[in-house]
């Protein structure tokens, strides 16, 4: 057998080996691969065939959960064993565990059990709080001192490619009395997204110098939003219908070993956090991001937004130290999204509402038309990777087509 050939510009190179769920029409069980090049590698017939030194068993799952509770060892001996039999011995392995990308159908990675989405950026903080209240009270008191998030709705974390019915409620743009109203400002939100692996008990915080330790790896997080919807209900206690009719991730779960040679400084954190989320190690992460759109009137998509994860302030560790520090239980499969990346300047903003400055600036699209918020028939593209020297690691695309509303 031939060794599989990776091009250097894609995502999928020895150094990523990502996880992920497919069935393929000859066995339409759904289980755990990976990726190589434009090769799925069906991990449960490895694991059948004791390829691994040992059998697993979680490898015939249809959800990558029991792999993520077992632990940072077992992950890095199992990445240790694939980089083997994927390097050097691939010739050793049968072909029916190489299967064309094009032959599979990809699943929802993990069964969710929680979701939270973060605050996270301080340009897309302040970019709000500016439209908002000012630039005088742009970010709140509490902003700087700890990561704002909010509980999502994880039962509709839908995989890339699931269509986005444009959702209803109610919405006030002149004030009360509402209106009942299919949403008129349906929005994108640029994010990453990371998997917790193994939990912590109730009553026993994570610490920040072994957050690392209980994340499993990332995706790629569209994380829809109503902004009219938004603007009129947030009042207390934050979002909810704005948020909780979708949240599209990518298929495929990059790990943190195989992005740890991407780790850059974060932001320069001033005033400094409080002791339990202060780390003195590299905790941004250099992932480029790229979000394009194309109409139903467009031959190809354009792209509109170019950012990057290190702009994150508040790091994933930080986020997840913050979340368990009142003894908060995470378990395997629970899912954190970052809140929307922007970077500083205005073609790196994460959001329509950024990009057109809340419908002030509407994009010009190629085909004549222009965008204030996202209209029936768009596609939304999200794509991101890591550079390294003649390879990249990269987390494929999450992408989703708006519907009309329901009747």
């Amino acid at each position: 057998m031939n060794l599989i050939q990776v091009h250097p510009d894609s995502d999928f190179p020895i150094q990523n080996l990502p996880y992920g769920i497919f069935s393929t029409q000859a066995n339409p069980d759904p289980r755990v691969g990976t990726r190589l090049g434009d090769f799925v590698i069906d991990l449960a017939l490895l694991d059948n065939e004791s390829l691994f030194g040992k059998q697993y068993a979680f490898f015939a799952d249809s959800s990558l959960n029991r792999f993520m509770s077992a632990g940072r060892e077992t992950w890095r001996d199992i990445r240790q064993q694939l980089t083997r039999l994927l390097g050097e011995e691939q010739a050793s392995l049968k072909k029916e565990a190489l299967i064309p990308v094009s032959e599979v159908q990809m699943h929802l990675p993990v069964n969710i059990g929680d979701y939270t989405d973060f605050y996270a950026s301080r340009e897309h903080a302040t970019n709000v709080g500016i439209m908002f209240r000012g630039r005088e009270n742009a970010l709140m008191p509490n902003w700087l001192h700890l990561p704002v998030g909010y509980h999502g709705r994880a039962s509709s974390v839908v995989l890339s490619g699931t269509d986005v019915i444009r959702p209803r409620g109610q919405a006030a743009p002149k004030g009360p009395p509402p209106e009942f109203v299919a949403s008129r400002s349906l929005d994108f939100e640029l994010e990453m997204g990371f998997f917790i692996g193994s939990g912590n008990e109730l009553g026993d915080p994570i610490p920040i110098a072994n957050a690392h330790e209980h994340i499993f790896g990332m995706v790629l997080l569209n994380d829809w939003s109503a902004r009219d919807i938004q603007a009129w209900e947030y009042q207390p206690l934050g979002p909810f219908l704005a948020k909780n009719f979708a949240t599209s991730i990518s298929p495929w779960v990059v790990t943190m070993d195989a992005l740890e040679p991407f780790r850059v400084a974060g932001p320069n954190q001033d005033p400094a956090p409080l002791s339990y989320l202060r780390s003195d190690s590299a905790s941004g992460l250099d992932i480029t991001l790229e979000v394009s759109l194309q109409s139903a009137r467009m031959d190809s998509p354009q792209v509109i937004s170019r950012s990057n994860m290190k702009h994150l302030y508040w790091s994933i560790e930080q986020m997840l130290a913050h979340h368990t520090i009142t003894g908060c239980n995470m378990r395997p499969g629970d899912l954190c999204g970052t809140g929307t990346i922007s970077g500083p300047t205005e073609d790196s903003y994460g959001s329509l509402l950024e990009l057109t400055w809340r419908g002030e600036k509407p994009i010009q699209l190629s085909s004549g038309e222009e965008r204030k918020f996202l209209q029936d028939g768009d596609v939304l593209t999200m794509k991101g990777y890591c550079q390294g020297d003649g390879y990249r690691v990269g987390f494929g695309e999450v992408t989703g087509k708006i519907l009309p509303a329901l009747k």
